[in-house]
C-alpha cells in the first residue's frame, strides 16, 4: 500500500486514530500502523469511550471488538448502519429500517448477549412492534457523492441527550435532510433540508459527528443548485449549535470528518488520486496526510 513520501512527514497524534483501507481497520498514532482485521468487509469504525473497544460493521451488520482487534462478537442480526456509543460505553445506537419504512435510530446493549434493539426515533415506534429484520444492504456502488447519500450513519451526543441522523419527520417537506433528535422528548429538529418545500435544490447531508464537548456538529454534504454557480461538491459542514450558523471545513471532497479537539479533526480527503485520511486544522483549514484510507475514527483520551 501507499504511504506518505517521509515518515516524518506524518503528524504525531496523542490517541490511535482508526482507519479503513482495503476493506479492513487499522490504527495509527503516526508513521507506523497496525492492522486489525483481515479478510476485507469491515466498515465503520467507532472507537468506546473508554478507548478500549471498536464498534463497527461487517457485511451490514454490527459488531465490535477490543481496540487490538480481538474478541470480535456480533452485536445484532439486524441490519444496521454506522454506529454510535453512548457517553457511558453501555449502549450503542445505530440506524436500521423504522416502523415508518424508513430510516430509524435503534439503541442495544454493547455487551449483553442476545440483547434486543429498543427503538430510539421516529419516536412514535417506540411502542410498537419491532419490524421484521431487513437484509443487510449491499456496498453501494457509482460515483462519490452516490455511495455517499444514503450512508445512515448516527452520532450520540456527548452529553447523552440527543442523536444525529439522516431522515427523520423532515422527510415528509424534504427530498433529503439530516436530524438532531432528543431522546427524552422524541423532538426532532431539522439541521440541514434539500429539495421540497421551498428550497430549489437536491443534495443530502449524512454522516454527522459531535465535537466533544457538544458545541459544534459536523457532516459530510453535497448539494446541486438551483444553478450552476450553487452547486456545491461533497465537502463537510460544520454547525454551531447555540447560533446555527454553518460553515465548511477543509476542502472540496473532504468527508467523514471527525474530531481530534476544538482545533484539529481528521477526515477522508483526496490525496495522491486515492482516498487518505488528512489531518485538518480547524482555524486555518490546512491538511496534513496522514495514512492512506477512509471513514477515520478518534480514540478518545482516558
Amino acid at each position: 500500500m501507499a504511504a506518505p513520501a517521509s515518515a516524518a512527514s506524518v503528524p504525531s497524534m496523542a490517541t490511535l486514530v482508526a482507519y479503513v483501507r482495503g476493506g479492513d481497520v487499522y490504527v495509527s498514532k503516526g508513521s507506523a500502523e497496525t492492522r486489525l482485521t483481515t479478510g476485507g468487509g469491515w466498515s465503520r469504525p467507532q472507537w468506546a469511550p473508554n478507548g478500549k473497544s471498536i464498534a463497527l460493521l461487517k457485511g451490514g451488520q454490527l459488531w465490535t471488538m477490543k481496540a487490538d482487534g480481538s474478541a470480535k462478537r456480533r452485536v445484532t442480526t439486524r441490519a444496521a448502519a454506522g454506529a454510535s456509543w453512548s457517553p457511558d460505553g453501555r449502549f450503542l445506537a445505530f440506524a436500521s429500517l423504522s416502523c415508518s419504512g424508513g430510516p430509524g435510530v435503534y439503541k442495544i446493549s454493547a455487551t449483553a448477549v442476545n440483547a434486543v434493539p429498543e427503538v430510539v426515533f421516529p419516536s412514535y415506534c417506540r411502542g410498537e412492534e419491532l419490524p421484521a429484520e431487513p437484509a443487510p444492504r449491499t456496498a453501494p456502488t457509482g460515483s462519490l457523492s452516490e455511495r455517499l447519500r444514503a450512508d445512515d450513519a448516527v452520532a450520540w451526543s456527548p452529553d447523552g441527550t440527543k442523536v444525529a441522523f439522516r431522515g427523520g419527520d423532515c422527510e415528509s417537506i424534504y427530498d433529503a435532510c439530516l436530524t438532531v433528535g432528543t431522546i427524552a422528548t422524541g423532538g426532532e429538529k431539522t439541521v440541514a433540508a434539500y429539495g421540497g418545500g421551498s428550497r430549489q435544490n437536491s443534495g443530502f447531508a449524512v454522516l454527522p459527528t459531535w465535537r466533544r464537548d457538544g458545541a459544534k456538529l459536523a457532516w459530510t454534504a453535497y448539494q446541486k443548485g438551483e444553478t450552476p454557480a450553487d452547486d456545491q461538491p461533497v465537502h463537510v459542514v460544520e454547525y454551531d449549535i447555540a447560533t446555527g450558523a454553518t460553515r465548511t471545513v477543509g476542502a472540496s471532497q473532504d468527508r467523514e470528518l471527525a474530531y481530534v479537539d476544538s482545533a484539529r479533526a481528521v477526515a477522508t480527503g483526496t490525496h495522491r488520486n486515492g482516498s487518505w485520511v488528512m489531518v485538518v486544522n480547524l482555524t486555518t483549514g490546512a491538511r496534513t496526510p496522514f495514512h492512506q484510507g477512509s471513514q477515520p475514527s478518534v480514540q478518545p483520551k482516558r
